[in-house]
Protein backbone atom coordinates (compact mmCIF):
# COMPACT_ATOMS: atom_id res chain seq x y z
CA UNK A 1 0.00 0.00 0.00
CA UNK A 2 2.83 2.39 0.80
CA UNK A 3 4.77 1.57 -2.17
CA UNK A 4 1.90 2.74 -4.65
CA UNK A 5 1.11 5.69 -2.53
CA UNK A 6 4.94 7.14 -3.20
CA UNK A 7 4.75 5.53 -6.83
CA UNK A 8 1.41 7.55 -7.55
CA UNK A 9 3.62 10.32 -5.68
CA UNK A 10 6.51 10.25 -7.93
CA UNK A 11 4.36 10.44 -11.30
CA UNK A 12 3.25 13.66 -10.10
CA UNK A 13 6.29 15.53 -9.29
CA UNK A 14 7.08 18.41 -12.05
CA UNK A 15 10.29 18.68 -13.71
CA UNK A 16 13.09 20.92 -12.11
CA UNK A 17 14.76 22.75 -14.33
CA UNK A 18 18.69 22.55 -15.00
CA UNK A 19 21.42 24.64 -13.33
CA UNK A 20 21.60 28.01 -15.45
CA UNK A 21 22.57 31.51 -14.96
CA UNK A 22 18.81 32.28 -14.11
CA UNK A 23 18.66 29.51 -11.60
CA UNK A 24 22.34 30.96 -10.59
CA UNK A 25 21.21 34.06 -9.66
CA UNK A 26 17.99 33.42 -8.09
CA UNK A 27 19.90 31.76 -5.69
CA UNK A 28 22.73 34.38 -5.26
CA UNK A 29 20.60 37.11 -5.08
CA UNK A 30 18.57 34.99 -2.33
CA UNK A 31 22.10 33.92 -0.56
CA UNK A 32 22.85 37.60 -0.12
CA UNK A 33 19.73 38.89 1.06
CA UNK A 34 19.83 36.47 3.53
CA UNK A 35 23.32 37.22 4.89
CA UNK A 36 22.42 41.08 4.55
CA UNK A 37 19.16 40.13 7.32
CA UNK A 38 21.82 37.96 8.86
CA UNK A 39 23.39 41.17 10.47
CA UNK A 40 20.25 42.53 11.97
CA UNK A 41 20.02 39.72 14.29
CA UNK A 42 20.45 40.36 17.81
CA UNK A 43 24.02 38.82 18.45
CA UNK A 44 25.56 38.09 15.02
CA UNK A 45 29.10 38.10 16.32
CA UNK A 46 29.40 35.13 19.36
CA UNK A 47 31.67 32.34 17.66
CA UNK A 48 34.73 32.92 15.22
CA UNK A 49 34.59 36.28 13.11
CA UNK A 50 34.50 36.55 9.17
CA UNK A 51 37.19 38.84 8.75
CA UNK A 52 35.30 40.91 6.00
CA UNK A 53 31.62 40.58 6.89
CA UNK A 54 30.46 41.80 10.94
CA UNK A 55 29.01 37.84 11.22
CA UNK A 56 30.17 34.86 12.92
CA UNK A 57 31.26 31.54 10.83
CA UNK A 58 28.05 30.34 12.10
CA UNK A 59 25.34 32.77 11.31
CA UNK A 60 27.02 33.01 7.93
CA UNK A 61 26.86 28.99 7.35
CA UNK A 62 23.31 29.73 8.67
CA UNK A 63 22.44 32.74 6.33
CA UNK A 64 23.71 30.48 3.28
CA UNK A 65 21.66 27.28 4.36
CA UNK A 66 18.63 29.93 4.56
CA UNK A 67 19.51 32.07 1.62
CA UNK A 68 19.63 28.42 -0.44
CA UNK A 69 16.48 27.27 1.05
CA UNK A 70 14.62 30.30 -0.05
CA UNK A 71 16.45 30.33 -3.45
CA UNK A 72 15.40 26.94 -4.21
CA UNK A 73 12.00 27.67 -3.19
CA UNK A 74 11.81 30.46 -5.40
CA UNK A 75 13.13 28.60 -8.52
CA UNK A 76 10.58 25.39 -7.72
CA UNK A 77 7.90 28.18 -7.43
CA UNK A 78 8.56 30.07 -10.56
CA UNK A 79 9.09 26.83 -12.65
CA UNK A 80 5.77 25.37 -11.26
CA UNK A 81 4.08 28.65 -12.40
CA UNK A 82 6.17 28.47 -15.99
CA UNK A 83 8.13 31.96 -15.84
CA UNK A 84 11.40 29.74 -15.96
Amino acid sequence: MTLLTLLAAATTVPATPAINPTVATIISVSCLVSVLLATRIEKPQVGLKLPVLPLSIPAFIGAMCFGHIVGIGIVLGLTNIGAI
